[in-house]
């Protein structure tokens, strides 16, 4: 009787260990790399102040990501991420009434994919400026040829007869707020 009873204490002791996941007998390891979801930037990603050449104003960008231009912007790109800047002349700053006459319907005919999000005035370092949100249709994967959303944030700032425009993109449900706010948050005007 006793070895019986024994015998199904043991068994049972090991049920529960392996139904409780506590097999492996690890635990997780606080130090492992973080994983991050497609699109995410890593919390440890280095950054480095970039002039915008001729146009008047600088912002802090990933280190690392590649660089061209297009279109009279620059434009930073790495894996499924993009940052684009650009400046113009501009007799004020851009106002919320302005930008659903104007910015928005352009979005809308120029976008693939356009979706409307929001649009709202925010505080940066450089002062205020005014985003706008909306989902895009991001580029076809050359793999599959399957296309994601993109998430899209716009901002126009103004300083001295100038806008400076800093577009980001990334994939919808990406986590990139943090990286978002540090980038905007860095724009310094140099004239």
């Amino acid at each position: 009787m006793y070895v019986r009873a024994t015998r199904t204490v043991c068994v049972l002791a090991v049920l529960t260990v392996s139904a409780c996941g506590g097999g492996s007998g690890k635990a997780p390891n606080p130090n492992a790399p973080e994983k991050n979801p497609a699109g995410d930037i890593p919390d440890n990603q280095a950054y480095v102040r970039f002039s915008v050449p001729g146009r008047g104003f600088s912002v802090k960008v990933p280190e690392g990501w590649s660089q061209r231009t297009s279109g009279g912007a620059v434009v930073f790109t790495d894996k499924l991420n993009t940052i684009r800047l650009e400046a113009r002349p501009a007799s004020g700053p851009l106002t919320v009434s302005a930008a659903k006459r104007t910015v928005v319907p352009r979005l809308a005919r120029t976008v693939a994919g356009y979706r409307p999000g929001r649009i709202s005035e925010v505080r940066r370092a450089a002062g205020a400026a005014l985003r706008i949100t909306y989902l895009a249709r991001a580029a076809a994967n050359p793999v599959t040829g399957k296309a994601g959303v993109d998430a899209v944030e716009r901002y126009f700032f103004f300083h001295r007869g100038r806008t400076a425009v800093v577009t980001l993109s990334g994939p919808k449900g990406a986590d990139n707020v943090d990286p978002w706010r540090l980038v905007t948050n860095s724009l310094r005007w140099t004239r």
